[in-house]
């Protein structure tokens, strides 16, 4: 038991790195797409091994099943609704940032 304890923990701990250094990146990165890209990369692969390490924590059960449900909906859905965002921003002329111009 204590193998799968620790190989879940460092799923989780990846995914939880992965997501603190999103939110870096939301914080540090000087305009909206840029900042969008960081978060939805990172925010993604996060949420994935975090729910992996569940899976491995928990072994096969019926909460698996769920929990690969939550991460197959999750692989589609916030790739999208990142591309949806940054896409809303183009849309409605949102600038790119260019080296030099300050941050906004």
């Amino acid at each position: 038991m204590l193998a799968i304890d620790v190989i879940s923990t460092i799923f989780m701990a990846a995914g939880a790195f992965f997501m603190i250094t999103g939110t870096l990146g939301l914080l540090k990165f000087p305009d909206f797409y840029t900042r969008l890209h960081a978060t939805g990369k990172c925010d993604t692969l996060g949420q994935i091994l975090i729910i992996l390490g569940c899976i491995i924590y928990e072994g096969f059960s019926f909460i698996t099943i769920k929990l690969l449900l939550v991460s197959a909906f999750y692989i589609f859905a916030g790739p999208a609704g990142t591309h949806a965002l940054m896409k809303a921003g183009y849309v409605c002329g949102v600038p790119v940032w260019k080296k030099g111009d300050k941050r906004m």
